[in-house]
C-alpha cells in the first residue's frame, strides 16, 4: 500500500509543473490551507537533489508571501474571521499565539515558521495585533527559510541511495506511523 503511494508521490514530485504547485501549496499553507509544502518539498528535493537549493528558496518566498496575505487577513479581517477560528480546532492555537506574541513578539513568527506549529495562526495572529510589518517579514524568512533550506538539503543529501532505501522500508515506515498516530489518538482521548 505505502509502496505505491511512494512510489505516486515521488511522480508527482517530477511533474512538469511541480514547481508551481509547490509555490501555490507554500502560499496557501502560509494564509489558509491544512496542508505543509514539506509534503511537496521533500520527495523534490529528494527525486531531484540538484534543484534541492531552488526548490527551498521557492518554497521560502512563496510562503512568506502566503504570510504577509495571511498577515493582511488578520489586519483587515480578524473580526469575521474570529467565529470561524472559535468554532475550528484553531481557536486553542489562536489564543496560545497571541500568549507567545505578548512574551516573546518577534520571536514568536520565527519560532512558528520554523516549526511544525500551524505558521497560518501565527500570520493572522500577528495582523490581527498589528505587529510590526518589516520585523514580520525578516522573522518569517528567517524562520521558513531556515526550516525549508533544512528540509531540501537534508533529503538532497541523501538523493538516489535514499530514495531507494526509503522504497525497500516505506511499508514499515508507513505502518509505524499508523500505529504511533492511533495510539496518539486514544492517548489524546483518553
Amino acid at each position: 500500500m505505502f509502496n505505491k503511494l511512494y512510489s505516486k508521490v515521488l511522480s508527482w514530485s517530477r511533474h512538469r509543473h511541480a514547481e508551481w504547485y509547490l509555490g501555490g501549496l507554500s502560499f496557501a499553507e502560509s494564509s489558509f490551507f491544512p496542508i505543509p509544502p514539506d509534503v511537496l518539498l521533500a520527495p523534490m528535493s529528494l527525486a531531484q537533489p540538484e534543484k534541492a537549493v531552488r526548490f527551498a528558496l521557492l518554497t521560502t518566498i512563496a510562503s512568506v508571501l502566503g504570510g504577509i496575505f495571511g498577515y493582511l487577513i488578520g489586519y483587515f479581517f480578524i473580526d469575521l474571521i474570529i467565529p470561524w477560528l472559535e468554532n475550528s480546532h484553531y481557536w486553542e492555537k489562536y489564543l496560545t499565539a497571541r500568549e507567545w506574541f505578548a512574551e516573546w513578539g518577534f520571536w514568536a513568527v520565527f519560532i512558528a515558521g520554523f516549526s511544525p506549529i500551524p505558521y497560518k495562526v501565527f500570520t493572522l495572529t500577528a495582523g490581527a495585533l498589528s505587529m510590526a510589518f518589516i520585523p514580520f517579514v525578516i522573522a518569517s524568512a528567517i524562520g521558513r527559510g531556515a526550516r525549508f533550506f533544512l528540509v531540501a538539503m537534508l533529503l538532497s543529501w541523501g538523493g538516489e541511495r535514499l530514495e531507494k532505501t526509503l522504497h525497500i522500508y516505506i511499508n514499515r515506515i508507513g505502518w509505524g506511523v499508523m500505529i504511533l498516530l492511533v495510539a496518539g489518538i486514544l492517548i489524546y482521548k483518553l
